[in-house]
């Protein structure tokens, strides 16, 4: 991978990279069709990073399906997929790992502690193998995007990141490769979720910037369905992911709740003006 990689820079090609931990959905596919604009070469990693879930996480169960995948990221115009194993990527006696501080403590930081470190590691690693131009992130994930952008910028990396709009299913949800551990009357539910950020939205619109009144009829309305249990709902200064008081300037409400025994994850950012590179 690093050798097709240099051999490519050293045409004055382009590499966009979309890192995943594959089980593709629409949302994987759109991250790469914005990858296929913004480069001459787009490779996508499928990588099921163990460093990032904790013991009592879904590392196991989380769904892979190598074949299909190849199938769709083809459909798309990818050029390489990366798939390392855990040998390639954690050798006997590793111990080197990449930590960003301050973005990473709120939010899923706390109900996730080995969350960030590991993504952090990963993504490091895979950049230094893949060596993009420019890699494209989902906003769903929208403090790993921050985190990302603060990574690249603290550490001096020459590369572009791209976020891109959460990708939602007709009515709403957003999409995510563990929606299909939800049973159908936990998926009823989830979309207590993206109705919840309508309703702070529609707030918002009316002019509402105490975020404690917000985040109240917000976790009331969550609260409302059955099957859930919420894990945070916060809303952050988009730069520092502190929680804020009013909502001035840009900043994000950010939901993680649980579905049974499944935790989906969902945004609505207040005041953007955050660019997308």
């Amino acid at each position: 991978m690093q050798r097709f990689a240099e051999a490519k820079r050293c045409r004055g090609r382009l590499i966009a990279f979309v890192p995943t931990m594959g089980y593709f959905h629409e949302g994987h596919l759109n991250l790469m069709r914005i990858g296929r604009k913004q480069g001459d070469c787009l490779i996508v990693s499928i990588y099921v990073n163990p460093a990032q879930f904790a013991p009592t996480e879904d590392f196991e169960a989380y769904p892979r399906d190598f074949e299909r995948d190849s199938r769709l990221a083809e459909e798309v115009g990818v050029d390489v997929i990366f798939c390392p194993d855990n040998q390639e990527m954690y050798p006997e006696g590793y111990q080197t790992y990449v930590e960003v501080e301050g973005v990473t403590n709120n939010l899923c930081g706390i109900s996730r502690p080995r969350f960030f470190r590991g993504v952090t590691t990963v993504c490091t690693k895979l950049f230094h193998i893949v060596k993009p131009h420019v890699t494209i992130f989902g906003k769903k994930d929208f403090q790993q995007y921050v985190t990302m952008r603060r990574m690249v910028r603290d550490l001096n990396m020459d590369i572009e990141v791209v976020g891109m709009d959460t990708t939602r299913e007709s009515d709403g949800l957003a999409m995510s490769s563990r929606n299909v551990y939800l049973k159908p009357e936990e998926r009823k539910s989830a979309l207590s979720l993206s109705r919840s950020l309508v309703l702070a939205g529609e707030l918002y619109g009316k002019g509402e910037r105490d975020a404690a009144l917000i985040l109240e009829k917000v976790r009331a309305w969550i609260a409302g369905y059955p099957h859930t249990e919420i894990d945070y709902a916060r809303i952050c200064d988009t730069t520092t992911m502190k929680d804020a008081a009013r909502i001035e300037g840009e900043c994000v409400l950010a939901l993680a709740v649980w579905l049974g025994k499944t935790r989906l994850i969902d945004n609505r950012v207040f005041g953007e003006s955050l660019k997308t590179g």
